[in-house]
């Protein structure tokens, strides 16, 4: 019973194997127009033949609308090839095909042999060839369904059969015993090909669904490859093979599209107080708002640490908009945990092809308009300009010059006297460095110091300047003090630390004599490194200053956190010390400084009503244009040794003035 169910469900077309059916049915689209244009031709063959001797209706008026549903179901067919049914649609197809098979082969067979009682045995050898060429045919261009091979082999070859052993004639007899072992023969080859066909199909199947499966872990390889894991957007790999391909496919065309960089602003601060796991918390967290942001025609990608990148394909003068949308987006408060933490965002743009035609420059140039967000617009977003183009090249010019400059001989150290109030003579000096190129000329030190940080030439660059300081202020008279300002890198340098003491040392100078300024913005990029490197210095008696203070937004965090010995007030305080803000502010410091017990020193000082109203606030140390500008060393030497004196006031530790010591509190 279990075969018969078995063989029932095979001649139904089996819908468990969809693949094998949709091969079947591509193949039969090619195979079965043959087939009814075979029984076409050989009908109408068999008809002439009888036209005489038969009657009209069995050669025409029967074989006319045969003829007719033949040539419908062929052009259906031819139809068919252009059509790619789905699995469901050929196993339906193939269904019909079965039936509408076998009920073609009993009306061909039942007209076939009603032709064969008329005629000689010429005719009726003709209508037994009919029949037998058009089966074996039939089975041939059927060898894909089966099924249907096998209906049409049943309902021709048995009454053909039959219809020639009721004969009683051997040569009938024969021939249609002969023709039923034939096809018997043919669709037993027909099942084999049949079992091979699907056993190839099956390999084919297996070989695409391994395919399949390869391409697809290939994919996911891909997209994790790409993906960052912190944040699940893309990644640096992503974004720079994108703007690769976004760059090849505008090529040639007038599109435009911007590259965008953005970078948070004080996520460093927040990542060393509370730890790098709430660091990455907030990075998180900032990475589901941006893609949940659902700007058209952005991907934004994390490029690495707290800095993320944007490519923007849509009208390019909505670029800038975009991006300060996404910094106002990231800058909203987060709450993670029971606490509360806000970032700010700043963000450069370039556009392709105003800014460059290659990656690496439009990265470049969008990273160098965040460069200027950071440090003058923080919390907007800059465009990348024609102005920023010259200052590139200007720059670029300085580096150069950089690379391959004489320090020795084209870098200067000037000094600039700290003056004791209200006794007015000279406790020390601060050292300015000053560069003179013979390309370039007189060269600023806020244009070359930030360039010689970038190239890593600070370090050669800071050794050099501080042992010529060191060494020159030795040879004026007196007992004189140096202030030496260190960049972010020195401060975070262990390397560098070490060998400005080995300067200190070689020279013979007392340690406490030399005072390192250091500003906020050099140590809140990497506390805990320059947090080190400071507690080395001032462990060896060298002291401490924070320069420019009351311009930062934590600088009095920096008093408890750091070993500091000394606060420089910023200039802009004293250049507006009449308003009675920034007079308070003035008086606020000097008496916190008074009570922590360090050294104060007010900078700026430029007009004789300025020194005053400090001199009323009981101001201990300042310095500034109206005692002096910064000098260079010969000038220095020559007024000291001449009459002891520099601008005019008298030098610690010398005849003119009384022994102070700058770093006593």
């Amino acid at each position: 019973m279990e075969k018969i169910r078995a063989f029932l469900r095979w001649m139904m077309i089996d819908p468990h194997h969809p693949e094998i059916a949709q091969a079947q049915y591509n193949e039969l689209k090619t195979q079965i127009p043959s087939l009814y244009a075979l029984l076409m031709v050989n009908a109408v063959a068999v008809a002439y033949t009888h036209f005489d001797i038969a009657p009209t209706y069995l050669t025409v008026g029967i074989l006319a609308p045969i003829l007719l549903i033949t040539t419908f179901r062929m052009v259906a067919w031819i139809r068919a090839r252009k059509v790619d049914p789905t699995p469901q649609e050929a196993i339906s197809k193939m269904r019909q095909t079965v039936i509408l098979g076998s009920l073609v082969s009993v009306i061909y067979i039942a007209w076939s042999l009603s032709l064969d009682g008329y005629g000689g045995p010429a005719e009726r050898g003709h209508v037994a060839l009919f029949i037998a060429i058009t089966v074996i045919g039939c089975i041939f261009c059927l060898m894909h369904l089966p099924q249907a091979a096998l209906m049409v082999m049943v309902i021709v070859t048995i009454p053909y059969l039959v219809h020639y052993l009721g004969q009683n004639q051997d040569v009938y007899i024969a021939i249609g015993l002969n023709i039923f072992l034939v096809c018997l023969v043919v669709l037993q080859v027909l099942l084999n090909g049949y079992r091979g066909f699907c056993k190839l199909i099956e390999s084919q199947s297996d070989l695409a669904a391994k395919q399949k499966e390869t391409e697809r872990l290939n994919a996911e390889n891909s997209k994790l490859a790409q993906t960052d894991a912190l944040t699940d957007l893309p990644n640096r790999r992503y974004f720079f093979n994108r703007l690769e391909a976004l760059i090849s496919e505008v090529e040639g065309t007038d599109r435009q599209f911007a590259v965008g960089v953005v970078d948070l602003d004080r996520f460093k601060p927040i990542n060393d107080t509370y730890g790098h796991q709430l660091g990455d918390q907030l990075l998180m967290e900032v990475g589901m708002r941006l893609k949940r942001l659902g700007l058209p025609n952005v991907e934004i990608c994390r490029l690495g640490g707290d800095e993320f990148g944007f490519l923007y394909l849509g009208d390019i003068y909505e670029a800038a908009s975009t991006g300060q949308s996404i910094c106002e987006l990231i800058s909203r408060p987060y709450r993670i945990g029971e606490l509360q933490v806000s970032v700010g965002a700043s963000c450069g743009i370039a556009f392709y092809p105003d800014a460059g035609t290659s990656a690496h420059v439009l990265f470049d140039r969008s990273d160098y308009a965040l460069y200027n967000s950071k440090t003058s617009l923080r919390g907007r977003t800059t465009v990348y300009s024609a102005e920023h183009e010259a200052r590139i090249r200007s720059e670029r010019a300085i580096e150069a010059a950089l690379q391959s400059a004489d320090l020795a001989s084209e870098f200067q150290v000037y000094f600039q006297p700290v003056v004791q109030l209200p006794e007015r003579f000279v406790v020390g000096f601060e050292a300015l460095a000053r560069w003179d190129n013979p390309q370039l000329g007189r060269i600023a030190p806020d244009k070359f110091i930030p360039i010689a940080e970038r190239a890593g030439l600070i370090h050669r660059l800071t050794l050099s300047l501080f042992e010529k300081a060191v060494e020159q202020i030795k040879a004026l008279p007196g007992t004189l003090s140096l202030s030496f300002n260190l960049s972010a890198h020195d401060v975070t340098s262990a390397e560098t630390v070490a060998a400005l003491l080995e300067i200190i040392r070689r020279a013979a100078t007392d340690p406490r004599q030399i005072t390192f300024e250091i500003t906020e913005t050099s140590v809140i990029g990497s506390y805990e490194a320059a947090e080190t490197c400071l507690q080395v210095l001032r462990n060896a008696g060298v002291k401490l200053a924070l320069d420019d203070f009351g311009t930062g937004y934590s600088s009095l965090g920096y008093l408890h956190r750091l070993p500091i010995d000394c606060v420089k007030i910023d200039r802009s305080f004293v250049a507006g010390i009449k308003d009675p803000i920034a007079s308070g502010v003035v008086t606020s410091i000097v008496n916190l400084c008074r009570s922590m017990k360090m050294q104060c020193v007010v900078e700026g000082v430029e007009e004789s009503n300025q020194l005053e109203l400090l001199e009323a606030m009981h101001c201990r140390l300042v310095q500034g244009y109206h005692f002096s500008a910064p000098l260079p060393f010969e000038d220095l030497l020559a007024d000291a040794r001449e009459n002891g004196r520099v601008a005019g006031l008298p030098l610690s530790g010398t005849a003119g003035a009384s022994s102070f010591q700058f770093f006593r509190a």
